[in-house]
């Protein structure tokens, strides 16, 4: 998750590619794609000879177009074709969809199936957030995560030093947080639970926004 470049020529993690200059909604959609590519989550949607997606959020006007060309992906930003189907999704609720798709139903459920990669193992996207996030200036020296279950709770470290932030949640919270397919203070009115100080929140959100963008 931690490569980015920005020329469709190089932007490429598996068969995926962004335009230049790449809007946060197409990052953030190259990123969940090129997740499902990895894991081989997505292979009927790349399996497809053609298609065009909009993808359009459901409360603000950005846009993104989804074209699928023989075994690969490209991710432009706006609508500039007459798309085979057409989605209307809350981009903060992991692309909900808010209606039904237009067009053609088939490709538009692959699409959103694409779009909700299966999360690592916590301890492995906890790993890869830390790896993306320890640059951002400030970053506490040791994220502590605690996850819980039915069964109690268990508990990991990464880094080490003297200053920690703690990071608190079910699986399936701290594995949308540590991914990028939540964002970091909407995160906290669904279970999320943390310690730290405010100059250190705003560094781990920065460090979110790094993570969910793919920058």
């Amino acid at each position: 998750m931690t490569q980015t470049t920005t020329s469709p020529s190089s932007d490429l993690t598996g068969p995926v590619t962004l335009e230049d200059d790449a809007t946060p909604l197409v990052r953030m959609i190259g990123r969940a794609l090129r997740q499902s590519a990895r894991v081989g989550h997505a292979g009927q949607l790349f399996a497809r000879s053609a298609g065009n997606v909009a993808v359009r959020s459901h409360d603000t006007p950005q846009s993104a177009t989804i074209s699928i060309d023989s075994g690969s992906v490209s991710v432009s930003g706006g609508v500039l074709v007459d798309p085979d189907a057409t989605l209307v999704v809350d981009v903060g609720a992991r692309y909900r969809p808010t209606g039904e798709p237009a067009g053609d139903a088939g490709l538009a459920e692959l699409v959103l199936s694409a779009l909700n990669p299966p999360f690592p193992h916590w301890r492995e996207s906890a790993e890869q957030f830390w790896e993306a996030a320890r640059s951002v200036p400030g970053i506490p020296d040791v994220l502590v995560v605690v996850v819980e279950d039915e069964s109690g709770s268990t508990e990991a470290r990464f880094g080490s030093g003297d200053t920690e932030f703690v990071v608190a949640g079910t699986a399936d919270v701290l594995g949308g947080l540590f991914t990028g397919a939540d964002e970091f203070i909407p995160a906290l009115s669904s279970g999320l639970r943390i310690q730290g100080t405010w100059a250190q929140l705003s560094v781990m959100s920065s460090a979110s926004w790094k993570v969910r963008f793919d920058v």
